[in-house]
């Protein structure tokens, strides 16, 4: 995950469009962020973190997967690291 972390965060954004399915990718990953680098430092998710992430796999990435769909490259990649850092994120231990 640190690696797919220091990718994402030297990566320009993908898309400078006004379109709110560019803005709900740029909430995710601002979103997902704060869960993450806590994360890359520690070795592990908080409680509060689990739960937000436990809720948000449980609602889907239907936006996600649908701006991938109509945006193309390079948000499809983009989102695509997204979600892999999410996925890693759920198999990492909890801290009480």
């Amino acid at each position: 995950m640190r690696r797919l972390w220091n990718e994402h965060v030297h990566a320009p954004f993908p898309s400078s469009a006004n379109d709110p399915q560019v803005q709900e990718v740029a909430l995710y990953s601002s979103w997902l962020g704060s869960i993450v680098e806590p994360a890359t430092k520690r070795g592990e998710v908080n409680a509060e973190h689990a739960q937000m992430l436990k809720v948000r796999r449980r609602e889907g990435n239907q936006a996600l997967f649908r701006a991938s769909a109509d945006l193309g490259e390079p948000i499809r990649s983009y989102i695509a690291r997204l979600l892999a850092m999410e996925e890693i994120l759920s198999t990492l231990p909890v801290r009480k």
